[in-house]
């Protein structure tokens, strides 16, 4: 299916309750993920919320000089907006909103999210100074002057892309099996306290986007919440699929596209396609 769809592909689907039970692919291997950033950032923000850590209805006030490249949420706003923190957390979960995440980061500090992930057994997640840091080191890297010419040449199929770009050292990175492990505490309850995970799935559940892993389970009754990532020929989504039966599977699915096309509806179709596939299978293979 990623040959198919001309792309790169790491995978790992899970029984949630049965995690042992999962079909992979490269699962271990780190790779930039773009906004799945947002997921352990989201952990972190509940955690520090429940110890006093932060105030989740502090209020603070965005304008333009606060403003990340984006193309959805405060992003796009031009005039200064007053907005809690914790519904900052909705616009970077729900619209993935850049200028959302990074207030948010500011707040938590990258030191609570590594916190996070070492506690909770995810050794390959990073995520430095999100997107922030990830638009810096991309106009450093590709030797442009601005990020639109750092994007323009990561979408020009003509144009040698520097092998550093695409480095998870220098980016917010993590692995599929890392996702899928931070995906089971927030669904078990054990990311923070069963209030904090409830609100969290909840959150997931409120993404717009449903042109990747969604597109896979296109009925009513399946459940599908998620958190997409978008960097450069790279496309991921980490999320959680509920069947009406009551069986539950971690999905995370990574890609990176042979080409630089900015729109390859092939390259999000098999998101899906692949996940549905691995969720068939070990549903084909339940009881043996």
């Amino acid at each position: 299916m990623f040959a198919d769809a001309g792309v790169r592909g790491w995978l790992h689907v899970a029984e949630l309750h049965r995690p042992t039970a999962c079909v992979t692919v490269d699962p271990d291997e780190p790779v930039p993920v773009g906004s799945v950033y947002k997921l352990p950032l989201m952990a972190a923000f509940c955690r520090l919320a429940e110890t006093g850590g932060l105030d989740p209805r502090q209020q603070v006030t965005l304008g333009p000089d606060d403003r990340m490249p984006g193309s959805t949420g405060l992003s796009i706003l031009r005039d200064p907006i007053t907005v809690s923190l914790r519904d900052l957390v909705v616009l970077m979960m729900s619209v993935s909103d850049n200028t959302a995440a990074n207030a948010v980061l500011r707040h938590v500090g990258p030191a609570a999210v590594d916190a996070l992930c070492q506690e909770l057994g995810l050794p390959h997640t990073h995520i430095l100074g999100g997107v922030a840091t990830t638009f810096e080191r991309m106009v450093s890297e590709t030797g442009t002057e601005s990020l639109s010419a750092a994007m323009k040449r990561l979408t020009d199929n003509d144009a040698t892309v520097p092998a550093g770009v695409y480095n998870p050292l220098s980016k917010a990175s993590s692995t599929p099996s890392d996702m899928a492990r931070l995906l089971r505490a927030i669904w078990t309850d054990d990311a923070a306290s069963a209030e904090s995970c409830a609100w969290m799935r909840e959150t997931m559940g409120r993404q717009a986007w449903s042109h990747r892993l969604a597109g896979g389970f296109p009925y009513d009754d399946v459940t599908v919440s998620g958190k997409t990532g978008t960097f450069g020929t790279m496309r991921h989504e980490a999320g959680v699929v509920e069947l009406p039966d009551g069986a539950v599977y971690t999905a995370v699915v990574f890609t990176q596209a042979a080409r630089a096309d900015s729109r390859l509806p092939r390259a999000d179709a098999v998101i899906g396609t692949a996940a549905r596939a691995a969720v068939e299978e070990l549903r084909g293979n339940e009881g043996t």
